[in-house]
């Protein structure tokens, strides 16, 4: 039996959307797997995984707060995404926007007006486009490769955020401990239910995920972003600008990477601390593509995500499993959605036979 792939001469819509479903069934298959080998209980592991992290209101709103950081960082993914532009440099505009909101608002905490907080978001936002501007800058004045400069900027991202959290910033009443002082009342972000730690972050996710979609599906700058991504030689045949849409593109990602980060320590940290982020601009990068870089797609492709940081944490403390598990399972549904989007293009053909030398097929013999 041979198994060959046929291409399908132009994509294949159904698969498009069921290539996400078919890479989490199997996902869900291999840790079955993997719990099997390491000895335990394959249900009952997924359950501890999967459900009895959501299965009561708390553990709703846990989810929540774990998903608006992924969903803003995925939403501006998706943007330059769009664009063929590969920005991997989420994390890093996170951290930045974060540090600079920060450093505006241990600078007033004795501030009872109610620009403090909006002050603070705006200084998070700009920073984290601030540092995506960069990577604009470098690829449009330099050429430069915005996959290998996003990168190394996430690393000077995190040095700085940990040189201003040990230095600079740093609470002089803390007992030494890496954090800043705790934020002001006016400049932290609102509880939306009482005694739990969904925050006002939400609106501002709900309103990006409405923002971007309008801007992708339904206006002429969306239009260009998406023919810039499609054929960049035929953008500058239109008039397109490619650098001004590369600069466009870049900004508005980081800027809502930037409020992703800004949102985190105004809302359920109330400072700043190293681990601000346990990587949500990496997995944001898997989210972006699992949701088909469609903003719809992208919010459930949040949760799961925030599913899976959640779980990995209740795993750790309900079955003993070690705390790469959440990585492990990012990197399974990563792999098995780039291995299920080859049948985007490609059917599968399989044939009874043997090669011969030339490479042909040749019929088994007949009995």
């Amino acid at each position: 039996m041979l198994l060959s792939l046929e291409p399908r001469g132009q994509q294949s819509r159904a698969m498009l959307w069921l290539s996400p479903l078919l890479a989490a069934v199997l996902t869900l298959l291999s840790g079955a797997l993997l719990f099997a080998v390491l000895g335990h209980p394959p249900l009952a592991t997924l359950k501890v995984l999967l459900i009895d992290p959501v299965s009561d209101l708390y553990g709703v709103s846990e989810l929540l707060v774990k998903a608006l950081p992924i969903l803003l960082c995925a939403l501006g993914l998706a943007v330059v995404y769009n664009a063929r532009i590969w920005n991997i440099g989420a994390e890093g505009q996170l951290l930045i926007g974060a540090l600079a909101g920060s450093a505006l608002a241990v600078n007033i905490i004795d501030w009872d007006s109610r620009w403090a907080l909006a002050l603070t978001l705006i200084v998070g936002t700009l920073g984290g486009a601030a540092w995506a501007g960069l990577c604009a800058w470098l690829k449009t004045a330099f050429n430069a490769n915005e996959i290998l400069t996003s990168i190394m900027l996430n690393y000077i991202a995190l040095n700085l955020l940990l040189f201003f959290v040990h230095g600079p910033l740093k609470d002089p009443e803390g007992y030494n401990f890496p954090e800043s002082a705790m934020f002001g009342d006016a400049t932290r972000l609102p509880q939306i239910v009482e005694d739990l730690r969904v925050h006002g972050g939400l609106y501002f996710a709900l309103l990006a995920l409405v923002v971007v979609w309008v801007l992708l599906q339904r206006s002429f700058l969306g239009f260009q972003i998406k023919v810039l991504g499609l054929d960049r030689r035929a953008a500058g045949f239109v008039g397109f600008r490619d650098k001004k849409l590369v600069w466009i593109a870049l900004l508005i990602s980081g800027a809502l990477a930037g409020l992703a980060g800004i949102a985190e320590v105004t809302g359920p940290i109330g400072q700043l601390v190293p681990q601000v982020s346990p990587g949500y601009g990496y997995a944001a990068i898997t989210v972006a593509f699992l949701g088909r870089l469609n903003p719809v797609g992208i919010v459930f492709a949040s949760l799961l995500m925030a599913l899976l940081y959640l779980g990995g944490e209740n795993a750790q403390m309900a079955a003993n499993l070690p705390q790469s598990i959440t990585q492990l399972f990012q990197g399974m549904v990563l792999f098995f959605l780039l291995a299920c989007d080859v049948l985007i293009l490609y059917r599968p053909r399989f044939a009874r036979g043997w090669k011969s030398k030339a490479g042909s097929v040749k019929p088994a013999a007949q009995s």
